[in-house]
């Protein structure tokens, strides 16, 4: 997946960790701007310290890196429009960033649950679905992430065939025709973010 030319802005207090993002990004290939230099499309904000100088003087959106859930609820109330791990893969941020940057909200995987909207009563997405089990929600939320069987089969540790087991689980408890059909409920019921 190709992301488009982006204009970060690094934010982090100590000079260190600036310099180190900064360099992560421009091998990822993003243009990373100084400080009061050319506009940046977006900003990244080393918030494992808490707030930052300089937000109050940022003309683009926001993406935080944090290191407890507590920091991210912080920076989301300071007007975050994304929130991550700090130390996680690199591709992820340059990813997150552009979602920021095109007018997206992102969050760390790690803490949607607490973010989930609940689903409407009284309509047809909101009517009772029989649950699904942990191991069905993380499959659901690579589908949602658009994953090939044989990515998700990577990335959870699992066979292809058991994946496969999954996802027909998954479709069959939402009563979707398709994998995509299958998204669109969960995301109307609240069990999965885009």
């Amino acid at each position: 997946m190709s992301v488009p030319t982006l204009r970060v802005q690094v934010l982090a207090e100590d000079p260190i960790v600036r310099a180190g993002l900064g360099l992560l990004l421009r091998q990822e290939g993003v243009t990373v701007t100084e400080a009061g230099g050319a506009l940046a499309d977006v900003a990244v904000v080393d918030w494992r310290g808490g707030a930052v100088r300089g937000l109050d003087a940022l003309g683009a959106p926001w993406l935080a890196l944090v290191d407890e859930d507590h920091a991210a609820e912080d920076a989301l109330r300071e007007g975050a429009r994304g929130v991550l791990l700090a130390g996680g893969e690199v591709r992820a941020l340059v990813l997150a960033l552009a979602a920021v940057a095109s007018g997206l909200v992102v969050l760390e995987p790690a803490m949607v649950p607490s973010a989930r909207p609940r689903p409407a009563l009284g309509t047809d997405e909101g009517a009772r679905v029989e649950p699904l089990t942990a191991r069905e929600l993380e499959v659901l939320q690579l589908l949602a992430e658009a994953l090939p069987n044989k990515l998700i089969a990577h990335r959870l540790g699992i066979s292809e065939h058991t994946v496969k087991f999954h996802v027909n689980a998954v479709l069959s408890k939402l009563g979707a025709g398709s994998r995509t059909e299958a998204v669109v409920r969960a995301a109307r019921r609240g069990l999965v973010l885009l």
